[in-house]
């Protein structure tokens, strides 16, 4: 009985930490590529745009995301993001970012407010077009490789708004505490 008690716990902390791991990915993703793209091809965004995504950590946690544009206004746009970590567990956020620059503004999570995570210490180090397959298909994409100074740590991120919802994201590479993050777009629908 302690034993299936203790794994029990581990499973929750590490459901708790993969969760959080990926609210901190997709904070950085907003951010990385609207600032990328924003000025040059700026985002159309339509309540009901819904992008559906593969998600990865380490090789034992495999779940799904659905982001869903839920509110539009003119500084701001809500997305209600919903992740279903098998046995790590469920979790559905809702995230207001800023429609200019990519920031989180809030974040709530199984009606929990969260800290989105600080991402004042990302830089792009390189920025350029490239191809890049996923379930769905082969997309021209602009990609986009960053750095965290405070976490030593670079990510991957393959994003086509055009083509794509939400926020045009095909695919991101992370690490994470307990191993690499792989979020994959699955499918996508535009209003």
């Amino acid at each position: 009985m302690k034993k299936m008690l203790m794994a029990l716990v581990m499973m929750a902390s590490v459901g708790a930490s993969a969760a959080s791991t990926i609210n901190t990915v997709m904070s950085s993703v907003n951010e990385t590529v609207m600032g990328q793209i924003a000025l040059n091809n700026p985002f159309n965004w339509v309540v009901g745009d819904t992008a559906v995504y593969n998600l990865t950590m380490a090789t034992f946690i495999k779940g799904t995301m659905t982001m869903t544009i839920k509110d539009v206004q003119p500084t701001t746009v809500t997305i209600d993001q919903s992740m279903d970590l098998g046995f790590a567990g469920k979790q559905d956020c809702i995230e207001v970012i800023d429609s200019t620059t990519g920031a989180v503004k809030s974040m709530v999570c199984n009606g929990q407010n969260q800290n989105p995570g600080d991402t004042s210490d990302v830089t792009v180090v390189d920025s350029k077009e490239d191809i890049v397959t996923v379930p769905t298909r082969t997309f021209i994409c602009l990609y986009i490789k960053t750095h965290s100074a405070s976490q030593n740590t670079d990510m991957e991120q393959w994003a086509n708004p055009k083509l794509v919802p939400v926020m045009g994201l095909v695919k991101a590479l992370a690490p994470s505490q307990i191993g690499q993050v792989t979020i994959e777009l699955a499918s996508f629908k535009k209003m």
